[in-house]
């Protein structure tokens, strides 16, 4: 296999306009899903330039091999910031994060990838590059190339650059914690107080919750919100798991004890957004037999669970899928065998 880490966007273009075989986008790889081997690994720390940055419009344009640690620190120096958090943000890049439509608690307030992409450059299989939407939050309507890059894997195309919306940084920020709390309970008990939590996530491991509250804003705005959970501890906000697998799955808000207990057998760290239905299963190893029977749980409860590599059950929209793959990728090149397509 030849691994190649072009110093620009036009090298990228050149390798694939004159064929290099079955390729493989890779940046940080911290969201790699396993696969068969390929002809050309193109890696891309080289490609780490911010092009672009208007801290009045809110808006950023970087290359692909920016790390999203990276990013923060330079949209830090205006107040501002990405609104995501995904693991291991000194070794993610903004590529990666879009091609594997990674997230974290965050997505709670300010939702996925596909809500703060604005505008994408791509390197088609041949090498033609490609745009789609631009350095404004309101676009013509139109075939949505930057959504349709985000959660692709590396399937349809090479990610050049992103444009993203930013938000400024919280002038405050406190962290509550309901130990032992039902998060069904607590996410009723926020939207009756009309709270506007900016992340909120449920740790459990076996069939017991922690609710963690993350609250940002003005001081003062912060303080009102704090003041109607007076019995909550104030704590700091979790780290995320570290673990040799993370498996990711979704079921119905209201779902959390049976989502406890169709992972319970995985002996994981789950990590839940109960506000957005979504979660994280954190382990050192997978029974597959345990893995199959919690799907099956999720699945018959009208959830879902992924792990990079085992996607499980093609959703209803695979031959759309396929066919615009077929459109983008024709000989099939790109990330061979790493996705449902």
């Amino acid at each position: 296999m030849a691994r190649v880490t072009p110093g620009s966007i036009d090298e990228v273009e050149a390798l694939l306009a004159q064929g290099a075989g079955s390729v493989l986008f890779v940046g940080g790889g911290t969201a790699m899903p396993p696969g068969p081997p390929v002809e050309t690994e193109i890696s891309t720390p080289r490609l780490d330039r911010v092009v672009e940055y208007t801290p009045a419009d809110q808006v950023v344009t970087v290359e692909c091999g920016v790390t999203l640690a990276q990013l923060q620190g330079e949209l830090a120096k205006n107040g501002q910031r990405l609104a995501l958090d995904p693991p291991q943000p000194e070794k993610a890049t903004l590529g990666g994060i879009v091609a594997a439509n990674s997230f974290g608690p965050l997505r709670t307030r300010y939702g996925s990838v596909r809500d703060l992409i604005i505008g994408v450059s791509v390197v088609r299989a041949d090498g033609t590059r490609a745009k789609g939407g631009g350095k404004v939050v309101k676009t013509v309507a139109g075939f949505d190339l930057p959504k349709l890059m985000c959660g692709s894997y590396g399937t349809l195309a090479f990610i050049a650059t992103a444009t993203f919306r930013v938000h400024p940084v919280p002038e405050s920020t406190v962290t509550l914690r309901a130990r032992g709390g039902n998060p069904v309970e607590v996410v009723r008990r926020v939207r009756a107080l009309q709270l506007e939590p900016t992340a909120m996530i449920a740790l459990g491991e076996g069939t017991g919750w922690d609710v963690y509250l993350r609250f940002e804003g003005f001081a003062a705005g912060v303080r009102a919100q704090r003041g109607k959970l007076p019995e909550l501890e104030e704590v700091d906000w979790p780290g995320t798991a570290e673990g040799t697998v993370r498996i990711r799955f979704g079921a119905l808000p209201t779902h959390a004890a049976q989502v406890a207990r169709a992972l319970g057998p995985l002996r994981a760290r789950i990590e839940w957004l109960p506000m957005a239905g979504l979660g994280f299963a954190t382990c050192a190893a997978v029974d597959r037999g345990a893995l199959e029977a919690a799907r099956r749980e999720l699945t018959a409860l009208g959830g879902w669970l992924t792990v990079p590599g085992d996607w499980g059950p093609g959703p209803a929209s695979i031959a759309l899928q396929r066919s615009v793959k077929k459109q983008f990728d024709p000989r099939g090149v790109l990330a061979p065998g790493r996705f449902v397509v």
